[in-house]
């Protein structure tokens, strides 16, 4: 890796010390399930969900007991070219409406019993605009990862990560043209609902980021601050805290993996213990997870995001433990088993 900013000392090696999965919790899953009343492997990702559960939660016997979504939110200086069909203020209307009750987001997980937090990024000082200067400086970059670390105080047993951030998609794109080659044309959508024009516009924004940064875009972190966002570096210090604190971690769409897209350019198994949720039907979020050599538990066409797939993923991890932890044995239903 080329040389790097000193801020990042203890983020880089969190990424690149990690701690592995615990393959005894695994084995000790496979053994319970080979005893259930079903045909081996026929609950399909069903049964690796609660692999993967095990696995990263190092427990022979995992549980759901706090499984919580984070949102972060945070303003772009991007949305000054154009590159939204939506002001920056309805980041912070948005929040107050994931807090009062009346988001996509949180008539999930009421629904379904999933802790949702939200933290806001300084909504009043968005980053800059990309077109024009870095979106945060190396020192800012750093702290807002540390900062992200904070999302397991709580002490989940699973957590997803989700974004709010009007402009969002756009840096998004920016990351994944620095980190895998492209135009902006090739890596941006429609994001909240731009029109044609509007998509022009987001496309060469990117571009011209690109061309602007060239000379700092030399490594994943460099990239997330140039081009990148606070909520997007705190999902990666979430990422990276779950790592090293047995917390698994469910991945929402585009803007979400963004921020796991720089923890695997640095180090690719710092993201073993991440479950990419779904493909979201914004343009280039499939490309990634190729890129990634990863893919979407859920294909749904959505593109909301604000931790919206990640908790529908969520919500099937819940009903693969529940199966796992109470359906009967052949021996406790009197079941005869597999012919000889």
């Amino acid at each position: 890796m080329p040389a790097l900013n000193p801020a990042y000392a203890d983020v880089l090696e969190l990424l690149t010390i990690v701690p592995d999965g615990d393959e005894a919790a695994v084995a000790a899953v496979r053994a319970r399930d080979s005893l259930l009343t079903k045909p081996a492997g026929s609950l399909g990702q069903l049964e690796t969900l609660v692999e993967f559960l095990a696995r990263w939660q190092g427990r022979a016997k995992p549980r759901l007991d706090n499984p919580m979504v984070t949102i972060f939110a945070g303003n772009h200086g991007v949305t000054d070219q154009g590159v939204s069909a939506f002001p920056r203020e309805v980041t912070a209307q948005m929040v107050a409406n994931f807090t009062n009750g009346g988001a996509a987001i949180s008539q999930i997980c009421a629904l379904h019993e999933i802790n949702l937090r939200v933290f806001e990024l300084a909504l009043e000082l968005p980053t800059g605009d990309i077109t024009q200067e870095a979106a945060l400086d190396d020192r800012m970059c750093a702290a807002t990862i540390a900062y992200g670390m904070e999302a397991i105080a709580g002490k989940p047993d699973l957590i997803c990560i989700g974004e709010m951030g009007i402009g969002n998609t756009t840096v998004a794109a920016a990351i994944f043209a620095a980190l895998y080659g492209g135009t902006g044309a090739d890596w941006v959508g429609r994001g909240t609902g731009i029109d044609d024009a509007g998509l022009t516009r987001k496309a060469d924004a990117v571009d011209r980021a690109l061309a602007l940064h060239k000379d700092e875009l030399d490594h994943p972190l460099a990239i997330l601050a140039r081009l990148g966002g606070r909520e997007i570096a705190a999902m990666l210090g979430a990422l990276l805290a779950a790592r090293h604190q047995k917390v698994p971690v469910i991945v929402d769409g585009f803007v979400a993996t963004s921020a796991a897209a720089i923890a695997h350019a640095v180090n690719p198994a710092a993201i073993d213990h991440c479950l990419f949720a779904h493909i979201s039907a914004e343009s280039g979020h499939a490309r990634a997870l190729a890129a990634m050599g990863q893919k979407g538990l859920l294909d749904l066409g959505m593109r909301l995001g604000e931790g919206s797939g990640a908790a529908l993923a969520a919500v099937l991890a819940k009903t693969a433990l529940h199966l796992h932890n109470n359906m009967a044995t052949f021996e406790s239903a009197s079941v005869s088993g597999k012919a000889n």
